[in-house]
């Protein structure tokens, strides 16, 4: 059964919420943000998060920027539908959209109200989540393949970058994996690859993500990573891997494993691409002897800056539309905050009848996975 989480500092409304939704869903509740944040932190079974906004301690505002902050992909993904009451005005709605809420519902609500929203957003997001692992995942290994690694690599950087933290960035090759797949077959080769990826399991914690980037290589994203701990686990890997290698291989092919443990510059818009290919450009041979640890390359530092402040880039609406026509969302993801204030002037100048009408819009269309519109449909529209 789907579990969702009711967040709201009425008892009243929780046990309401519950009774609506315990006839299909496992409610859970929580009476603040704060104990919410606990229970969705340590909860990996919940699947649609309900909050109220005005609530001692952590508020529905603050709630929701943890959320689509957190260091957890899968929280970061949550569908949160706002519960708000009526004496809650559009400015209140706009910041929450700002934050990142998927969905509102008025208080008081109904039962078709709840369920409705509950089936839509929950079914949403095991889509979702299977797409995702489909398309995402290396079918042989389990871990994530090398599209889903740049792409976690990517909210990984952009969330150093955000808070001020180191992130490393570790690449492991099998030497001469080509020739060990043609010369000794198929099953040899994709037992080595197995048996490295259960490694790489193992040893990395539950923020961190691993990945096959390559036929033969690896690679390790680990948010606030210490470095030097960092690469004393690759020498580990290293030597683990040569522990089963002539059980797997046999000794025709000697242990060739190379390593680079790399921090990329997030503070400079570096790409996750980018960073890849310069952690691949420092890969060394790790030595056998396990107390041997590959070098830490550290990013280099950034030049002084002399030159006055460049002002900022005017914000601009087309160039963004121009983007996502070409299948390039992410500058429009990246800039919607600043495009919701810069909007937020005219959206003031609405009256009732337009407000309501520009609701119902977005909570039909965050119903639906986005496609965005060509030029032709837009000038149609």
């Amino acid at each position: 059964m789907t579990r969702v989480i009711v967040i709201d500092d009425s008892k009243v409304i929780r046990n309401a919420a519950r009774k609506m939704l315990g006839v299909e869903f496992d409610v859970v509740t929580a009476e603040d943000g704060e104990d919410g944040w606990a229970q969705i932190q340590r909860d990996a079974t919940i699947q649609v998060v309900f909050t109220d906004l005005v609530m001692p301690g952590m508020n529905g505002y603050e709630l929701l920027r943890d959320i689509r902050t957190a260091a957890d992909a899968r929280t970061r993904a949550l569908p949160v539908i706002v519960v708000t009451g009526i004496e809650d005005d559009e400015v209140a709605r706009v910041r929450a959209l700002e934050l990142g809420a998927t969905d509102f519902i008025t208080k008081p609500f109904t039962t078709i109200d709840l369920l409705a929203r509950a089936r839509a957003h929950a079914s949403h997001q095991r889509e979702t989540s299977e797409l995702r692992a489909q398309t995402t995942r290396d079918a042989l290994t389990g871990l994530a393949n090398r599209a889903g690694f740049l792409d976690r690599l990517q909210q990984d950087m952009a969330y150093a970058r955000r808070h001020h933290q180191e992130l490393t960035l570790v690449r492991i090759e099998l030497d001469d994996f080509r020739p060990i797949f043609l010369q000794r077959g198929k099953d040899v080769g994709e037992r080595l690859l197995v048996h490295v990826a259960k490694l790489l399991r193992a040893t990395i914690r539950k923020e961190d993500t691993a990945g096959r980037v390559s036929l033969g290589g690896f690679a390790l994203s680990l948010p606030a990573g210490d470095p030097s701990g960092v690469a004393r686990m690759v020498s580990r890997v290293r030597a683990d891997v040569a522990a089963q290698w002539t059980a797997i291989v046999g000794a025709t092919f000697p242990v060739k494993l190379s390593a680079a443990v790399f921090k990329p510059p997030v503070e400079t818009g570096l790409t996750a691409q980018d960073a890849l290919d310069q952690c691949h450009a420092k890969l060394v041979p790790v030595a056998a002897d396990a107390d041997v640890t590959p070098a830490i390359v550290a990013s280099p530092p950034a030049p002084a800056v002399t030159a006055p402040p460049v002002p900022p880039t005017p914000l601009r609406i087309d160039a963004m539309l121009e983007q996502i026509d070409r299948g390039n969302p992410q500058a429009a993801i990246a800039g919607m905050p600043l495009i919701l204030r810069r909007l937020l002037p005219l959206l003031r100048l609405m009256n009732p009848t337009q407000r309501d009408t520009l609701i119902r819009f977005l909570q039909q269309s965050s119903n639906t996975p986005d496609r965005p519109k060509s030029a032709d449909a837009r000038q149609a529209s």
